[in-house]
């Protein structure tokens, strides 16, 4: 029987968070305005390491610039992101993690509550098929279409993980009980839900919160990125 491995991805796969980088990004390409843009964009990492972070808001703040451009200009643009900002965070820990479970027959999944837009490249870089992110709306529904600037869809945040992680279970033909282990990574207490969903979590890399909760569970915790 096949085991069910679901990573988080920003702190948790990359010791950063993609989402706010990337807005911290758009700020230097010069699409957004740089004071209160880059304002705006902490403000809003703030909130969700408070775990109160208004989740439409923050989508709709970081999708709006989107529809300004083409597919084609935002690919180029996130080309460069992947060379300068996220490929030299990839440590060689996360990608033997990821194929470790990969070798071993599992069905891997990155579930994310960054976009799809910015995370599909980086599931890529982990060569994981199956990602879950904050679906991006396109315009007349049309993958290949430019974007509206607004999400879509359930967003894959907190309890939403676990709606999109079963709906895209029950795609497949398969609910939990499918896995004799289902594991889950994560660095965020936001993450919890799903944490206390699967049979194996493991708390990794783990902030203040959710290390003092796995702690009190006998959760696994790994420090993947921790200095040797």
């Amino acid at each position: 029987m096949a085991n069910l491995a679901l990573f988080d991805l920003d702190h948790t796969l990359i010791p950063t968070d993609s989402d706010h980088e990337w807005g911290r990004f758009m700020v230097k390409l010069g699409i957004v305005d740089a004071t209160s843009f880059a304002e705006q964009n902490d403000r809003f990492y703030a909130d969700y390491k408070a775990g109160k972070l208004d989740i439409h808001a923050y989508l709709v703040a970081m999708l709006t610039p989107l529809a300004k451009y083409s597919r084609a200009q935002l690919k180029t643009w996130h080309d460069q992101f992947m060379h300068e900002v996220i490929r030299p965070a990839i440590l060689p820990a996360a990608l033997e993690l990821v194929r470790e479970h990969k070798e071993a027959g599992d069905v891997c999944c990155v579930v994310t509550a960054t976009n799809e837009f910015i995370t599909a490249p980086i599931a890529e870089a982990f060569a994981v098929d199956k990602l879950i992110g904050c679906e991006v709306e396109t315009v007349d529904g049309h993958p290949a279409s430019g974007f509206t600037g607004r999400p879509t869809g359930t967003p894959s945040y907190r309890e939403g993980k676990i709606v999109r992680v079963e709906a895209w279970l029950a795609s497949l033909g398969k609910t939990w009980s499918d896995f004799e282990h289902s594991y889950f990574y994560s660095d965020s207490h936001n993450d919890i839900p799903l944490l206390e969903k699967v049979t194996d979590p493991i708390a990794t890399n783990p902030d203040d919160t959710l290390r003092a909760h796995a702690q009190q569970k006998g959760w696994r915790i790994l420090d993947l990125f921790q200095a040797s």
